[in-house]
């Protein structure tokens, strides 16, 4: 293989792994649209003073109810495996993770979710509608929600 053949070889090696890691990565971030169904059934059961929307008091307080869901050994915070079920990718986890400890405490989950919320919140008004709901920043928000 000659020297320019080799460095070819190279770039296109290095390309081709960039393009994977890249496909993969959006891959583990990405969700999948909610059903209308499922948006609606999730409304039904979040949307405590029937407005229509949830707003951040009602996201707060679902998070907060799936994040002792997720606590499966009681001890008071998530650690990766046990944030993965709510769909959390480990960057996620590690950005989420403020103290470092390796572990999200409620008010990292919070702040996660908050974000997840603002992020479906596609009109910006500071709730979320169910047509927002069904969207896939929707989907990532009922995973840390339900």
């Amino acid at each position: 293989m000659t020297k320019i053949s080799k460095i070819g070889f190279g770039i296109a090696l290095v390309s081709m792994c960039g393009w994977f890691s890249f496909a993969l990565m959006g891959r583990a971030q990405s969700a999948t649209p909610a059903s209308t169904s499922t948006a609606q059934a999730a409304m039904r059961t979040m949307d405590t003073d029937a407005d229509g929307t949830i707003d951040s008091k009602e996201a707060k307080k679902e998070a907060m109810r799936r994040f002792a869901n997720l606590d499966t050994d009681h001890d008071g915070t998530l650690d990766p495996k046990e944030a993965a079920s709510a769909g959390i990718t480990a960057s996620e986890f590690s950005k989420f993770d403020f103290d470092k400890d390796g572990t999200l405490d409620k008010a990292e989950y919070w702040a996660l979710a908050r974000a997840r919320f603002k992020a479906a919140d596609g009109d910006h008004d500071g709730t979320v509608s169910t047509q927002e709901l069904a969207t896939s920043k929707g989907s990532a928000l009922l995973a840390v929600l339900q």
